[in-house]
């Protein structure tokens, strides 16, 4: 546990784990290498992705150089081995030490560096953005944890999170501060999907009628 820019202990409930939300609270290069993680799989999964990643490693925290240096089969290893860290282990290996390598050359291997001296929202979503697995909505869903959670809040950066970084909201991990709040957004998630699945589907429906109302091409005349 660590303190927030805001003088506050940081204690977090994302993993639902405590020896693996200690860590995502201490450690800011863990923080993002779980928001990195956190696709396709449950959100305690990928978050607890880095605990059980330093274990592998033989420490009790991560760190960007190290990783970045590794042995890319040996690194996949570590995440390929039984339980598996993700849903798709080798392609997010590659993606965990190429954000390492970035922030090895970016920012001297201190992922905190990222947000430290951002002075604007805009400024540390551009940051946030540009680190290699991070679009738009990765991006901005991590300004708003690091907003919500970590008491870093530069000068219009709930703006910047949109949508995320709403107060009260139950859109994102940002939200998460426990079980009855991961299940909020559990359903959040789930009634956003079903509701692109529907606007699909009638897009689709809508299409196909059109297409069959169009009059039939005549053959020309012989």
């Amino acid at each position: 546990m660590t303190t927030s820019d805001s003088g506050k202990d940081i204690t977090l409930r994302i993993a639902q784990n405590p020896e693996a939300d200690e860590l995502l609270g201490r450690s800011p290069l863990a923080a993002l290498v779980g928001m990195l993680l956190d696709q396709q799989v449950p959100m305690e999964w990928a978050f607890t992705g880095p605990y059980t990643l330093a274990e592998r490693m033989g420490s009790d925290d991560l760190d960007a150089g190290r990783i970045a240096a590794y042995n890319p089969d040996a690194f996949t290893e570590l995440f390929t081995t039984k339980p598996a860290l993700h849903r798709y282990p080798g392609s997010m290996a590659q993606r965990v030490q190429q954000l390492c390598q970035f922030l090895v050359a970016e920012y001297d291997g201190d992922a905190s560096a990222v947000w430290r001296d951002a002075a604007t929202g805009d400024d540390l979503l551009k940051r946030l953005n540009a680190l290699p697995g991070f679009g738009t909505q990765k991006a901005r869903i991590f300004l708003a944890l690091l907003g919500k959670q970590f008491g870093v809040r530069p000068t219009g950066w709930r703006k910047a999170a949109g949508p995320y970084g709403e107060a009260g909201s139950h859109r994102s991990v940002a939200d998460i501060t426990g079980p009855e709040s991961l299940a909020e957004v559990r359903a959040y998630k789930q009634e956003a999907k079903a509701a692109a699945k529907a606007t699909k589907t009638t897009a689709k429906t809508t299409k196909t009628a059109k297409a069959a109302k169009k009059p039939g091409r005549s053959s020309p005349d012989k």
